[in-house]
């Protein structure tokens, strides 16, 4: 049986899940019957010796970079971690040099710095962990750093968010390799599952905005959470606050760093993907439910947001009831 290299790229400081995560992923493919080929997967420090995660785990690789030198590897993964703060300039001159030979070229959470640094980015369209999304855009004015999906894929390269998000684009690669019920089926025994598709959002509408300062407006954000069916427009919204409409847009948006019609749009978006994955609950209903009133206002919003319809969501990503 033929064998796709896949090589994980280990340093100090390295985040532990960023490289089990994906590793896992490959070696449930293996472990699949009737596939085509296998994965060699392998691991490798800059000199061969142990490595210590930045969770104190040491790791102990299966050699050393230079050992694949000749023979490039199907897939170069770059995982992220502390150690991508200081990088070890050797580790980045053999990125630069040889992982461009590779035929998939990926990064999981900070790995992209890595990548970045060695100039493998430039031209291209990534993302990395959205807390350092405006780092990687600032320090590297040639990569064009998109801070919402979960993972990107541009050619040859393919980079993911923050830590788990390696998973998602793991099964995505196997997938691509080798069907959508493999992926599924390695999905579910590491009880994922359904892989979550690559352009949603890295955080939840509560995480991805900042919680207000003032009682009156942690108030509102609450009732957005609990009541998405509601009526949520900016004057109902201001009334509820007891401020002006005018007042409560420019203080919401202060004090969270988002504007009150986005906020109301992601926690609606959010609580219909929950029923559609969760629940059995018809599309005209879950529309009503997250206040978009027909099925056709909620189809735009997943459409908007997630390039994909609510029925086409559904059929790939809700879990199944045993």
């Amino acid at each position: 049986m033929t064998e796709r290299t896949v090589l994980v790229v280990l340093f100090d400081g390295v985040q532990s899940l960023d490289v089990t995560g994906p590793l896992e992923v490959f070696a449930g493919a293996n472990r699949q019957p009737a596939r085509p080929f296998t994965y060699g997967i392998r691991t490798a420090s800059l000199d061969g010796g142990p490595i210590r995660t930045s969770s104190g785990l040491t790791l102990v690789p299966d050699g050393a970079l230079h050992a694949y030198e000749s023979d490039a590897p199907h897939s170069l993964i770059v995982p992220g971690g502390q150690g991508t703060r200081h990088p070890d300039p050797e580790l980045i001159d053999w990125l630069r040099a040889h992982a461009p030979r590779a035929e998939r070229l990926v990064s999981v959470c900070t790995g992209a710095l890595l990548l970045a640094e060695a100039g493998l980015l430039d031209g291209h369209r990534v993302t990395t962990h959205w807390a350092v999304c405006d780092h990687l855009a600032r320090s590297h004015p040639a990569v064009e750093v998109d801070p919402e999906p979960i993972f990107v894929r541009d050619g040859k390269l393919a980079t993911s968010a923050g830590v788990t998000a390696g998973i998602d684009l793991a099964l995505a690669l196997v997938e691509e390799d080798l069907g959508r019920e493999t992926a599924l089926t390695i999905a579910r025994h590491l009880v994922v599952f359904l892989r979550r598709p690559g352009n949603q959002a890295q955080f939840s509408a509560q995480l991805a905005a900042q919680t207000a300062q003032r009682e009156p407006l942690r108030e509102v954000q609450q009732y957005i959470t609990e009541h998405p069916e509601g009526d949520l427009s900016v004057e109902a919204l201001a009334a509820r606050a007891r401020l002006s409409p005018r007042q409560f847009a420019r203080a919401f948006r202060g004090e969270t760093g988002t504007t009150p019609g986005r906020y109301v749009d992601r926690v609606r978006i959010e609580h219909a993907r929950r029923l559609l994955e969760d629940t059995g609950d018809g599309v005209e209903e879950i529309s009503r439910a997250c206040g978009y009133g027909t099925p056709e206002a909620m189809r735009r919003a997943f459409v908007k947001a997630l390039g994909t319809a609510p029925a086409e969501y559904r059929r790939r990503f809700h879990a199944p009831v045993h």
